[in-house]
C-alpha cells in the first residue's frame, strides 16, 4: 500500500493523430487539384474586312517592326512620347478631332502601339482605328 499522495498529472494532448489527419487532407487536395497548362493555349487571331472609307481628316501613324514611328511619310527622330506628341499635334494642324490611323507591323512591340494610343488620348483625339489586311482566303495560321 502506498499512502503517499501522488502529484496530479497534467492532461496531455497527443498531436500525432492531428498531424496525420492534416497530412491526409493535404494529400487529398494535391491529388484532386487540376492544373491548367497555359502553354498549350491555341488562339486564332481575327481578320478584319475593310470598311467603307470616308473623306475624314486623318493622321496616319506608322510603326515599323523596330518600334520606329512615322507620321505620314516622315520618320521621327526618336521614340519619346514628347516627340510623338509634338509630331501628332503638328500633323493635326487645325483639324478638330482627326481620325488617327495606326499602321503597325505585326512584329511591332506592344508598347509602341499603346504609346500612340495614349498620346492620341492625351491630345483629345477620340477617333482611333487600326489599318488591317483583307483576308486572303483560307488561312493556315493557328
Amino acid at each position: 500500500m502506498n499512502f503517499r499522495p501522488r502529484p496530479d498529472e497534467e492532461p496531455e494532448i497527443n498531436l500525432i493523430p492531428l498531424i496525420d489527419v492534416l497530412l491526409m487532407a493535404l494529400i487529398f487536395l494535391i491529388v484532386t487539384t487540376s492544373f491548367s497548362s497555359e502553354s498549350q493555349l491555341r488562339i486564332r487571331l481575327p481578320e478584319a474586312a475593310p470598311e467603307a472609307k470616308e473623306n475624314l481628316p486623318s493622321i496616319r501613324v506608322t510603326i515599323d517592326a523596330k518600334g520606329q514611328y512615322y507620321i505620314g511619310d516622315q520618320q521621327l527622330l526618336n521614340a519619346t512620347p514628347e516627340v510623338l506628341r509634338n509630331a501628332m499635334l503638328h500633323a493635326a494642324g487645325n483639324m478638330k478631332d482627326p481620325l488617327v490611323i495606326i499602321n503597325a507591323d505585326g512584329r511591332t512591340p506592344h508598347e509602341a502601339v499603346v504609346r500612340v494610343m495614349d498620346t492620341a488620348r492625351r491630345l483629345g483625339f477620340t477617333r482611333l482605328t487600326f489599318a488591317t489586311q483583307s483576308p486572303a482566303g483560307p488561312s493556315t495560321r493557328e
